[in-house]
This record gives structure tokens, sequence and C-alpha cells, in this order.
């Protein structure tokens, strides 16, 4: 199968989708940033001309220059969002068409004002403030620089306090889908799991949901606390359908921490390694992606299709969120993996060459141009 029919086909069926996606509550959670991105100034022109960096690697090479001595950089803010996992991926889901509660830290006790069009589209229970994130932006990657305080609201006290348990518990049995993502800056998160696994049961007996987990960048948390960590999205299984979401670098952190031997250095490889991962788990699917294709296991097989890949993208923060949302909207639409991997790589290369979600239609076009 060709991509652009596996495309063709993909835009064929989320045509159709609306009523279907209305009949699922999703939840996700439990972050929340305030995102400035910046363009890091190479070369000042004018007053108001300047040549940006465009790639890590120079930039990386300045700033190590200035080791034993000082530097000084210029950043232009280029744009202010909504940042964090949980709510760009619970924006893109809702812009395709979901219904979705968010809990999360967009501001206590009043909604940030950023979060205002979210809390449009989205109903936002918010416990805590957002915390912040610089994002210095280039072509070929990016570097978050963040302020984090607040992710130690993010606990299980805190949320049950200000949002109350009748509430948190209705949003968790009600839900057909769950997202929960950026293990890595919510230093309470496994807390959360555990609480979850030992005090909600899964609601209807035989009503299995739906479960994303995105760990973002775990390479930063001692190896104990990931190995844990794996273990409870692994205990998670037994009620519930679960995925795992992870970019290039976080698949081969994971796998060096699992004792696994695999590469990423191209699709095959890539899908074997996330068949590898999801075994050794237990669980229902391991997705992986990388810049140029996606790849992804479950008990059927290994697949993987390439993406649209720009050289050039408008914006790259949000663009794993973007092809989480994507695919979990796939899978809820009964998709199979070919053309869930399809529907997140579209929905992932929309975003970034047009720098906002996409809604049902413009993804339906732009499906049928690859």
């Amino acid at each position: 199968m060709t991509d652009s029919r596996l495309a063709r086909q993909t835009a064929e069926r989320l045509i159709g989708s609306r009523a279907q996606l209305l009949k699922f509550s999703c939840l996700l959670g439990f972050d929340g940033f305030l995102d400035s991105i910046l363009q890091v100034v190479d070369q000042r022109q004018t007053a108001t001309k300047y040549l940006p960096y465009t790639s890590v690697k120079p930039f990386a090479k300045k700033m190590g220059e200035a080791a034993g001595r000082s530097a000084n950089f210029e950043v232009v803010p280029t744009m202010e969002k909504i940042g964090g996992n949980g709510p760009l991926m619970a924006f893109a889901m809702s812009t395709l068409g979901a219904p979705v509660e968010y809990m999360g830290m967009c501001g206590f006790p009043k909604l940030h004002p950023v979060f205002a069009e979210f809390a449009k589209r989205s109903k936002v229970h918010s416990f805590a403030e957002p915390a912040l994130t610089s994002a210095l932006e280039f072509n070929d990657g990016k570097i978050m620089l963040g302020q984090l305080a607040s992710v130690q609201d993010a606990n299980w006290e805190t949320i049950q306090a200000r949002l109350g348990d009748k509430l948190v518990q209705k949003l968790w049995s009600s839900a057909a889908f769950v997202g929960m993502v950026n293990w890595t800056m919510l230093p309470h998160m496994s807390a959360i799991w555990k609480k979850l696994l030992t005090e909600y049961k899964t609601g209807k007996p035989g009503k299995r949901k739906q479960l994303f987990f995105d760990l973002a960048d775990p390479a930063k948390r001692i190896e104990a606390d990931l190995l844990a960590a794996l273990k409870i999205i692994g205990e998670f299984q037994a009620e519930n359908d679960v995925t795992l979401g992870l970019n290039e670098s976080e698949a081969l952190h994971v796998a060096k921490v699992l004792r696994l031997k695999g590469a990423t250095k191209n699709p095959k490889a890539c899908a074997s390694l996330a068949g590898a991962i999801r075994e050794k788990m237990g669980i229902q699917v391991v997705v992986i992606h990388p810049i140029q294709y996606a790849c992804a296991a479950d008990a059927e097989g290994e697949v993987f299709v390439t993406g649209p890949y720009t050289s050039k993208p408008k914006i790259s923060t949000g663009a794993g969120d973007h092809f989480n949302a994507g695919f979990s909207i796939a899978r809820l639409l009964g998709l199979g993996l070919p053309h869930s991997l399809q529907l997140a790589v579209a929905a992932s290369g929309f975003y970034v060459r047009h720098g906002n979600s996409p809604n049902r239609e413009q993804l339906v076009r732009f499906l049928q141009t690859l």
C-alpha cells in the first residue's frame, strides 16, 4: 500500500467521524505551561532586522566557546501560547472534534488568560498555576528552558483538595479515553498513577478505557524512577488498553533502562524496537515517532509510515503532542495501526507548517494532498 493511498483512506475515514467522536468522553492531565517561543539572534542587521540561528549545532558551538569567558545572546519572542504536553494534546484533540475535559495547571484560583481559548474548546478543571517555559526554536530542534516551581502542586492531595474527590472520580469513571502525559516534569505523577490504580476502578465491568501515556524526555530522571513508572504503566493494562508514546530519543532511553537492544536508524528497526518495548512492558501498543517517520507495534505486528517532513517548520514545539492527539483520535475511531500512524503524522505535519491545530476539515484536505 502506497503512502498516498493510505492517506486517502485515512481522509475518507475522518470525513464521517464527527458523530462517532462525540460518543467518547476524553480526559487529559495533569500539567500546564505558559510557553514563550523565542528565536536566538545570530546577527543583528538593523534595529528591526536580524538573522536567527536556524540550527542547534552552530548555536551550541557558540555556547561552548563561552566556557571560561562569558557570552551574551539576544532572544526575540515570536509567540506566547499555552504549553505543556497535556494542554497541547487536549487542544488538538478537541479541535479535531473530541469532547475533552482537562485537569491541570492552567491557573488557580482563576484561569490564566492564555488558556481562555483552550477553555472554550475543552472543559478545564484547574488546580494550580502554570509553569513557565522559554522555548528556543531552530529548524532542526528546540531547547526548552523551564521554570517549574508550580509543578509541585500537581500532586494527589492538591488535586483532591481543590477539585474534590467526587468530581475527580466522576471524570475518571466517565472517560472512555484518558491521556496522562509529561511524567518527567511532574515529580508526583507516579504517585498519582498509583492512587488511580488503587482507588478508582475502570467503572462498568468489561468496559476498558483507552489510556495514553507520554513520558516527555525521561533521561533527566533517575533510572530507578523510570523503571518504577514503566512498571506502573504496565499495571494499568489489566483493566485498560494502554498505549505508550515515545519520540526517538525517549524510545532509545527506555530501551536502555529496560535492558533491550535496538535502534531507530531506519523505519524497520524503529518498528522492531517498538515491538520489543511493548512485549517487555506487557501493554497493548507502543508508538515511536522520529521526525521523518513513525512506527508502532501491537499484538498483531509492527508497522511504520513515512511522515510529511518539512525542513522549515513554522513551529516545532508541540509537534509530538499533535502526533499523539492524531494517533489517539484514530484509535477512538477504531482505525488500525497503519491508518492511525498516518493520521498522527498528518496532524503533526499540518501543525508544524501552519503553527495551529488543524480542525477535521483542514486535516482531511491535508491528507488528500499527501
